[in-house]
């Protein structure tokens, strides 16, 4: 069995390279990464991965606005995403999960847990 690809789309090089060690060395999952929205969309159209971690807060086009485009293609409308930002009040994580969101993971996380945190997300989905 091959292992599950995720896709870390954040803006914040720390917190990039964070989430992908984790993903990789304790999800051990096959990382891609992007810095920005735009790479995203041309990385998930690309690497077709199993999963899309993104934030939310990003210049030019913002999380929201990257899920709305990956949505309209159909080679890239149907892969998870979940957000991983530090805007989570209820109306945040409520306007997330009604643009297609699977989930909401909350920034600053736990490197150690972020693949459990996911694991359970698309579980529970």
């Amino acid at each position: 069995m091959k292992p599950r690809t995720v896709m870390i789309v954040d803006d914040d090089e720390d917190i990039l390279l964070i989430a992908a060690l984790s993903a990789s060395r304790i999800g051990n999952w096959r990382v891609v990464t992007a810095g920005t929205g735009m790479e995203a969309l041309d990385l998930a159209q690309r690497e077709r991965p199993d999963l899309i971690l993104l934030d939310a807060m990003m210049p030019v086009l913002d999380g929201p606005a990257t899920i709305a485009r990956l949505r309209e293609d159909p080679a890239t409308a149907a892969i998870p995403v979940i957000f991983l930002t530090a805007r989570v009040q209820p109306h945040e994580i409520e306007s997330y999960l009604e643009i297609g969101a699977l989930g909401v993971i909350r920034k600053p996380f736990d490197a150690m847990a972020l693949p459990l945190e996911v694991e359970r997300i698309l579980r529970d989905g």
